[in-house]
């Protein structure tokens, strides 16, 4: 054996010598890869590629215009939306806070009952607001705008400002293609959609998942092993006996969609929140639906599932789908920010209660109980989908 040995490291030197490139030995792996069936592979699969390509909404003629976007920042910025003129869309979705605020409950000129949602990858959701009362990012942009608990400014004051603010006219010529006219909701509108135009930039970087799972997809285990093994036996859990991707999957981990998931009802003694059901209610009497006359998509395809969607009484306590890219960095969680952390609602999912969800339709929720192990490797699971965003740059001039 031995000889056998000396010979092949001799025949190896003598063929290295001779300018002819020996053949590399496996690279070991960085630490243990779990043994992944054809099955998981697929599942992961699903969760990507990372980022989607940007998405155009034929009911904003403005969308992706980069006057557009940059209009949007301006207002985005802009206090003098407020009825009080100290608010703005950035009191509440902070870029240095994930896009939101921080805090278990919104704070418009009053305390909301719900959480202020990120607006991280916005633009792709077919339903906004927690209760998906918005079926498209501008109408979504002008309820807390014109809300009274929240910005408080009437649909005067803001095509006012539009048409007296030097800059602003300006950046709204360059964006709509003529100076802000006298119709007062028009121009409200075309706010919402600079608004939308803005958000819709939004997008989350590429994270250590991604870059697992386009590993695991291409045959790379090497560059699949540097994943950490808490976070692939989480992702193991993830897509398989934990069925959290019944509901967060896709690129995005969300289906978009409403569920029940445990979280009472109650706002206060007496009062509940009716969740998806007064949403679809709010939607159907809204003006800025995409079934009326604000849309821009002459098709009629943008407002096909508004026409469609049915408002049941199992929709009651229902709350959108969050995505869960950049999660571990926008508690607090659901959509009364009840949950502080990332433990605590891994644990709810853990031992939730059927007797908290309601007895119509069939429920996807069910108790998993997770043991100490798998609830912390769910987590880690989760923290591999945020990635670090570097600070914004100053939001550049509008009109130079």
């Amino acid at each position: 054996m031995i000889r056998r040995l000396l010979a092949w490291v001799l025949a190896v030197a003598a063929t290295a010598g001779a300018g002819v490139s020996a053949q590399p030995l496996a690279q070991p792996l960085a630490q243990p890869l779990l043994d992944w069936t054809e099955e998981e592979v697929t599942l992961i699969a699903r969760h990507g590629p990372w980022p989607l390509p940007p998405v155009r909404d034929p009911s904003n003629r403005v969308s992706a215009s980069p006057a557009a976007v940059r209009l949007g920042e301006h207002l985005f910025y802009d206090t003098r939306l407020s009825g009080t003129g100290q608010t703005s869309c950035a009191t509440c979705h902070r870029p240095d806070r994930n896009w939101s605020d921080g805090l278990a409950r919104a704070q418009g000129t009053v305390e909301l009952d719900r959480r202020t949602p990120s607006l991280w990858n916005v633009g792709y959701g077919p339903w906004f607001g927690w209760d998906g009362a918005g079926d498209s990012l501008w109408a979504q942009s002008i309820r807390p705008i014109l809300d009274p608990r929240e910005m408080g400014a009437g649909t005067g004051r803001v095509a006012a400002l539009l048409r007296e603010d030097a800059t602003l006219a300006c950046g709204y010529e360059k964006a709509f293609g003529d100076r802000p006219g006298r119709d007062d909701e028009r121009l409200l509108v075309d706010a919402a959609k600079a608004l939308a135009a803005f958000q819709a930039t939004l997008v989350t970087p590429r994270t250590p998942f991604d870059v697992f799972r386009d590993a695991l997809v291409n045959g790379d285990r090497v560059a699949a092993a540097r994943y950490p093994l808490a976070a692939q036996r989480g992702l193991r859990l993830f897509v398989g006996a934990a069925s959290c991707n019944a509901c967060h999957f896709g690129p995005r981990f969300t289906n978009g969609e409403f569920g029940d998931v445990g979280i009472p009802f109650f706002v206060r003694p007496g009062e509940v929140d009716s969740g998806r059901l007064g949403g679809l209610a709010r939607l159907a009497g809204s003006p800025f639906n995409l079934l009326g006359s604000h849309s821009d998509d002459t098709t009629g395809e943008a407002g096909r599932r508004t026409r469609h969607v049915q408002r049941l009484h199992s929709n009651f306590g229902e709350f959108r789908v969050p995505g869960l890219r950049q999660t571990a960095r926008g508690g607090p969680y659901m959509h009364n920010g009840s949950l502080a952390s990332l433990d605590d609602v891994v644990r709810h999912y853990s031992e939730v209660s059927p007797d908290r969800l309601h007895s119509d339709g069939v429920p996807l929720v069910r108790p998993l109980g997770l043991s100490a192990e798998e609830q912390g490797d769910l987590v880690a699971f989760l923290r591999s989908l945020d990635a670090e965003v570097p600070p914004r740059p100053p939001v550049p001039p509008l009109c130079p």
